[in-house]
């Protein structure tokens, strides 16, 4: 009972008693029931309500739209299309259908190759594909030399369009590879990686004045950036390799490759000044997101799992001074590309869990409310599986 009620109680003394029955059993019941929390595993304290929103294939990177309506992700899923390598849709949160009639809707060509798409302020979406130098599947490989890598194809251009996926145009081109695209929440930035100066850097374009700079200049893979709520700093994965593992970055980058294998999160200004090392972590340690309030962490590692071959992806928290490291997901196979809603009030994340809790190699899309401060009942959760 608000404070309100507790005067208008006072003043009007029992003659109000049946208006306030009246009123509480108007209130929906908001009671939390862990045994409908089926794709919930033990330990995870910050998430409820888990929800699957998509159903097999491969379903990554899925990022809020800025009314924390629809999300937009990348997808081989051969129920949505058969082009054989990811392409760009978007969706309803609450799993509603467009008026075509479709839950996902294709929003990239459906050509080539897409990755790392987002939401833009102004409600146009933006991606990189490589459509324009091929509209077949590039060629890549997962291994080289040995080593488990990511391609980094040269044909990739960042695209924008409407929300839609009509009026595809050409934002950032050229040479090289450019992609990893996301957006500034006050709609004056994106910010992107490229090949463009001979590394992997971080590369800032002004949307209004179509400038660019240069916000990094270390050698290694800087990628996957993303802006604080407040658009005065940025996060961000990148390697540092030294010695003998540098003359092989090197070499893999001149073949069109990078190995994700020794990757910490860093912060900066959005100018790339008072560049910070948060994590000092083994292993991958990437997909970084900040919390709302701009003073903490999310992202995926697998630093807790290289005693097992570094096969199992978590996500984490972490403070931005690199204190206070927490686990958040625990289902003991691969969570990873946390980003919270705009609204902050939920998490979009990817997954290989299932609810049947089975083996599966399927990545699916999930969202989750999250909880900042947990509680007893979620402090002592037990699956029901």
């Amino acid at each position: 009972m608000n404070f309100r009620f507790q005067t208008n109680f006072l003043v009007l003394g029992l003659f109000a008693l049946p208006f306030l029955i009246a009123f509480k059993s108007e209130i929906p019941n908001k009671i939390y029931d862990a045994s409908k929390d089926t794709l919930r595993y033990d330990g995870e304290k910050h998430l409820r309500n888990i929800r699957q929103l998509t159903f097999g294939g491969n379903n990554a990177e899925a990022y809020w739209s800025f009314d924390s309506k629809q999300l937009i992700f990348q997808s081989d899923w051969k129920t949505l299309h058969n082009q054989g390598c990811d392409q760009i849709f978007t969706m309803n949160i609450d799993g509603s259908s467009y008026k075509n009639g479709k839950k996902y809707q294709l929003v990239s060509t459906g050509k080539g190759r897409t990755t790392c798409s987002y939401f833009l302020k102004d409600g146009r979406i933006v991606f990189a594909s490589t459509h324009e130098g091929n509209e077949s599947c590039p060629e890549s490989k997962m291994f080289a030399g040995g080593r488990y890598v990511w391609p980094l194809f040269d044909t990739y251009d960042i695209f924008t369009s409407n929300a839609d996926g009509s009026n595809i145009q050409l934002l950032i081109g050229g040479k090289g590879y450019d992609a990893e695209a996301t957006a500034s929440p006050d709609g004056k930035y994106i910010i992107f990686t490229s090949t463009r100066s001979g590394d992997l850097e971080l590369w800032r374009y002004e949307i209004k004045t179509k400038k660019f700079l240069q916000l990094t200049n270390t050698l290694g893979y800087d990628g996957g950036a993303f802006f604080s709520r407040d658009s005065k700093h940025i996060v961000w994965r990148a390697s540092r390799p030294i010695g003998e593992e540098a003359e092989t970055y090197k070499k893999l980058l001149n073949d069109g490759y990078v190995e994700p294998k020794a990757l910490n999160i860093y912060v900066a200004d959005i100018d790339g000044k008072n560049v910070k090392q948060v994590t000092n972590l083994p292993g991958a340690n990437w997909a970084p997101f900040f919390h709302p309030e701009g003073k903490k962490i999310l992202f995926c590692s697998n630093h807790h799992s290289q005693k097992e071959g570094g096969r199992r992806f978590d996500v984490f928290m972490i403070n931005v001074d690199g204190t206070g490291l927490e686990q958040i997901t625990n289902s003991g196979l691969f969570d990873a590309f946390p980003m919270f809603s705009f609204d902050g009030k939920k998490i979009a994340f990817c997954s290989n869990r299932q609810a049947d809790r089975k083996p599966t190699r399927d990545t699916n899309v999930f969202v989750a409310d999250w909880i900042d401060e947990p509680e007893s009942v979620d402090l002592n959760f037990k699956s029901v599986r």
